[in-house]
């Protein structure tokens, strides 16, 4: 039998077959040999141990569309990056590093900016030129005025979407006005440290209408880039690209004299803050390829 996995947790996955219903299965000893890990959104092909008990095991992963390192799912068609305006505030070195990650595999990004109804008109503003030319679907919710939740629904419509963001953002709040099914548990916020409480604990499918389905994933709080170098970084900043006629080249936009990068910087036309998080990723993948050179 082939079918998707909905839902992983502690080495159990649960494996939705069409016409058939959900299994509870295990994954084969052979994928740990193969150092390959059921992801959920995965296509998978099964051996029923129980019809009664709905029970099995994994025997093989289909290919993926793609996969990602986090959250871990594969077979995405876009992401639903979630950050709040307020409590917590916005992490936005965080969120670059996101935007990077995605982009650097081929994820469409709607950036959603939540809590809309915390802050002023100017703090929307501020955030939306920062991030208007970053090359993301730019929205900004309110799960408690309902300020751009039927946007977002139009968006996720027909696709499968993977929602990711720090903890205590309102990921779950805002799943809940996507979905009636069901409610999923979502926690107050902690006033003590400002982050929200693990509401989500594992990753899983939501069907929140017509083929269209929603990845909920674990909050997280850092996150490392992969699989970009240094040299490589300035292509995934769209804002850069028509700044870039550089009189070096290749140019860093760092360092160099006659940047135009950074002369587009100084005149208001780049963002600062997307370009001071851009010099703080250069030198960490540079800090990090030294490193990985010298072992």
């Amino acid at each position: 039998m082939q079918g998707r996995i909905v839902k992983g947790v502690a080495g159990f996955y649960d494996v939705y077959v069409e016409n058939a219903g959900t299994y509870v299965c295990k994954a084969k000893g052979i994928f740990r040999k193969d150092n390959k890990k059921p992801l959920v959104g995965d296509y998978v092909t099964i051996q029923s141990l129980s019809e009664q008990d709905m029970e099995g095991n994994i025997t093989g992963i289909l290919p993926r569309q793609n996969a990602l390192i986090r959250p871990q799912v594969a077979n995405v068609d876009q992401t639903l990056l979630i950050f709040a305006l307020k409590s917590p505030l916005p992490n936005y070195l965080l969120l670059d590093k996101l935007i990077l990650q995605y982009k650097q595999q081929d994820i469409p990004i709607l950036l959603c900016f939540n809590k809309e109804d915390l802050v002023e008109d100017a703090d929307v503003s501020r955030v939306r030129s920062m991030y208007e030319k970053c090359g993301c679907t730019l929205l900004f919710t309110s799960v408690k005025s309902g300020e751009g939740i039927a946007e977002v629904k139009s968006l996720l419509k027909g696709k499968t979407t993977t929602v990711a963001g720090p903890s205590g953002v309102g990921k779950s709040s805002l799943i809940n006005c996507l979905q009636t099914d069901r409610e999923m548990e979502t926690g107050d916020l902690s006033r003590k440290v400002s982050r929200g409480k693990h509401t989500t604990r594992h990753s899983e499918i939501i069907p929140v209408g017509n083929e269209t389905y929603i990845m909920d994933t674990p909050g997280f709080t850092s996150y490392d880039v992969t699989g970009i170098t240094c040299d490589g970084l300035q292509d995934y900043y769209t804002e850069f690209a028509e700044y870039a006629d550089c009189y070096f080249q290749p140019c860093s936009h760092i360092h160099e004299p006659d940047c135009g990068v950074r002369a587009a910087v100084d005149a208001g036309r780049i963002p600062q803050e997307r370009y001071e998080h851009y010099i703080e990723i250069y030198r960490e993948l540079k800090e990090r390829a030294k490193r990985n050179h010298s072992e």
